[in-house]
């Protein structure tokens, strides 16, 4: 039975047989595989059993989904073949079967580029001398803008009431002459 198995140092050995025609990875727990890692994205990649071969759909995910290093949509993935996650490495292993073809060896590891790196926030001598390099009020970002159309419209409603006043007015002093 083939299965997949996390190579990731803290992780390792983790891994999900693969016995279902469909079985979902991601960080969420309705996944069928959940990966608690925060470059995999809440629902990430399926893996489709169609017969012996085992397909891998990519389902819009942050940071992808490679196979031995290149970005898939949807592709096929041999045993022994290396399925990245985010920054997460899966290796599907398959009871009895060879591994992956030698003409099309796994390259190295490769920085994850498209990965991205949240900043670390502020540190606790920032907070500490108060030395910020941009606040709220310093920021010109979110500074209030004017809105001219807003004007327009205040103008023209109030010349619509003084119309309507001057009407009623003019109503009311035809229908009661002069008592």
């Amino acid at each position: 039975m083939a299965k997949l198995v996390i190579q990731n140092q803290g992780m390792t050995g983790r891994a999900c047989e693969l016995h279902t025609d469909r079985t979902t990875i991601g960080r969420v727990e309705d996944n069928t595989f959940q990966i608690a890692d925060p470059s995999v994205s809440s629902h990430h990649c399926e893996v489709h059993l169609r017969g012996t071969d085992i397909f891998i759909r990519d389902l819009n995910s942050t940071n992808g989904s490679y196979i031995n290093g290149n970005k898939i949509e949807e592709a096929q993935l041999k045993p022994g073949e290396l399925l990245r996650l985010g920054q997460v490495e899966l290796k599907l292993e398959a009871a009895g079967a060879a591994a992956a073809s030698p003409s099309a060896p796994v390259p190295a590891k490769k920085s994850v580029e498209s990965t991205m790196l949240m900043p670390r926030g502020v540190s606790l001598e920032e907070l500490e001398t108060g030395a910020r390099k941009t606040g709220f009020d310093q920021n010109t970002s979110f500074s209030k803008k004017t809105n001219k159309a807003n004007k327009y419209i205040i103008i023209i409603a109030i010349v619509v009431v003084i119309v309507i006043v001057a009407l009623l007015v003019l109503a009311f002093g035809k229908i009661n002459p002069a008592q």
